[in-house]
């Protein structure tokens, strides 16, 4: 039968943990598979931080989620909301000026219902912050009320798959963005780091993040292993969990 995977193990546990409507972050958004998993998570009335240095890691999240449709999103989504609802609200009254007043409210309902349609991806980006940043910063870029409110931040470390393998994530600001992370974590609140010891400079990753875990005070927070013994350089799973 085997075992869970590392990736499966740690959405098990962000599942358990988290719910509709919960602000959760993907702190290395890399191919999206963590956002895509957080987006049906909390739903529509969610919120998603989803962080990455490289912009090619945005472009792929924003295809994984919403396909030909990503080029309506705006990767600075500072006033993507605003600018939507103004087209929005500029079609409905150009619209409005078009229609004969005896089918005024026939017409109406139909366009809010093509309009509730074409709008359905809008509406989730309009949930979903995508931040060229790095993770160490997450603590600058998440609105000051979800802090000490988040549900769950996930982390995958390492490179981006079939991209440029020298950059990576780092012991310096992988420390700091765990550090960011906790404080940003509700009580009960999970933080899942996938770390992979088997590329140039990520078993020095992994060794500084476990150490990091396992001085935790334990009225902050309590950690978990979850990896294979008998594979060394195979990629584990670390948990926190905010006490």
């Amino acid at each position: 039968m085997g075992f869970l995977s590392v990736l499966s193990m740690a959405h098990k546990l962000v599942k358990e943990r988290t719910a509709s409507g919960d602000t959760v972050i993907d702190a290395t958004c890399g191919n999206g598979v963590d956002t895509q998993f957080l987006c049906e998570l909390v739903g529509s009335r969610g919120t998603i931080y989803a962080f990455d240095i490289q912009a090619e890691a945005l472009e792929r999240t924003l295809q994984r989620l919403f396909g030909d449709s990503k080029a309506e999103a705006d990767v600075a989504m500072a006033d993507h909301v605003a600018d939507r609802e103004a087209d929005r609200e500029a079609d409905r009254e150009a619209k409005r000026d078009m229609d004969h007043e005896a089918n005024r409210e026939a017409d109406h309902k139909a366009n809010r219902e093509a309009d509730h349609e074409a709008n359905r991806d809008a509406d989730r980006i309009a949930k979903l912050q995508l931040v060229h940043a790095s993770h160490a910063e997450m603590d600058k870029h998440v609105a000051a009320d979800a802090h000490g409110k988040v549900a769950a931040v996930m982390f995958n470390l390492g490179y981006l798959p079939g991209a440029d393998q020298s950059i990576i994530t780092t012991t310096d600001g992988t420390i700091a963005a765990l550090e960011a992370a906790i404080s940003l974590l509700r009580k009960g609140g999970i933080l899942t780091v996938v770390l992979y010891p088997g590329h140039p400079g990520g078993a020095e990753e992994a060794d500084a993040v476990t150490r990091f875990a396992s001085e935790l005070p334990q009225h902050v927070a309590q950690a978990v292993l979850y990896r294979m013994t008998q594979k060394a350089e195979a990629p584990y799973l670390l948990a926190i969990e905010k006490r």
